[in-house]
């Protein structure tokens, strides 16, 4: 069997091991769904009567993509936090112990976390529809913004497993993501227009690789009208591009820094 055949293998073998592990703790599942209809259920009625969006556009259409993207980069955090509890109850030093790759582990759990983050994508689309979200797009659109945003979420996964490699604790890798993320997410064109912000933040908005993440979903799911944003950044202008630019960026950085970490962690 070739090195990449090997690694395919073992990286299944993995991602099966992760999955099951979701199935025998339902809560994980169950939290990782309740939080994402939290959010949609709390802005589509509490703030979506004070949010104003340009042109007219329903505010259910211009949230959802906004929620889609928030919800899938929180969720890359579980990654971070799934290694550094799997480091701290030793599970490394066994998984070291076997003929296997040593990709192989971080590989796995990235992927199993791809599904989870597919599963949340799912609950919140069914939840999108009850509140008045619509795609008014084709359906080939609709299914390419639903993997921009997965694979958006499966690069930033190599980031928090790096951080959940270095920090070893479980609590930490939350704490230590939720101060990065959350205004990461919030600072962006995610639940306000971005005609919403001060002069300070608007180009951190404009800027922010969530807010092209999310421009570029609404523009995938036709959750946008021409001309909005107003904006000559191009990040807002090339949604797609610029995100794309930012999964190969991330990726070709972070999974060898990912992967040299996990080696100099499992032969200590």
């Amino acid at each position: 069997m070739s090195a990449l055949a090997a690694t395919a293998s073992d990286s299944w073998t993995i991602t099966k091991r992760n999955l099951i592990k979701v199935k025998r703790v339902p809560d994980l599942i169950v939290f990782a769904t309740l939080s994402p209809i939290m959010f949609v259920l709390l802005f589509r009625y509490v703030f979506g009567g004070a949010i104003n969006v340009p042109g007219g556009l329903p505010y259910a259409e211009f949230l959802l993509p906004g929620i889609f993207a928030q919800t899938v980069v929180f969720g890359a955090t579980v990654t971070g936090a799934s290694i550094a509890e799997d480091l701290q109850k030793g599970l490394i030093d066994r998984f070291r112990s076997l003929p296997m790759s040593r990709s192989a582990v971080l590989i796995g759990r990235t992927v199993a976390d791809l599904g989870l983050n597919a599963i949340s994508i799912a609950v919140m689309a069914l939840t999108g529809l009850v509140v008045g979200w619509r795609v008014r797009s084709s359906v080939g659109e609709a299914i390419a913004g639903f993997l921009l945003l997965l694979l958006f979420a499966f690069a930033v996964s190599w980031v928090m497993a790096l951080v959940g490699l270095l920090v070893r604790t479980p609590e930490v890798v939350n704490n230590a993501s939720f101060i990065v993320i959350f205004p990461a997410t919030f600072v962006a064109i995610t639940f306000v227009p971005l005609e919403a912000f001060p002069s300070v933040l608007r180009p951190i908005a404009e800027w922010n690789p969530v807010s092209a993440v999310v421009q570029a979903s609404r523009e995938l799911f036709g959750n946008t009208l021409p001309g909005f944003p107003q904006t000559d950044a191009g990040s807002l202008e090339n949604p797609v591009v610029y995100t794309l630019i930012w999964m190969v960026a991330l990726l070709v950085v972070f999974v060898p820094l990912a992967v040299r970490q996990y080696l100099r962690t499992s032969t200590r």
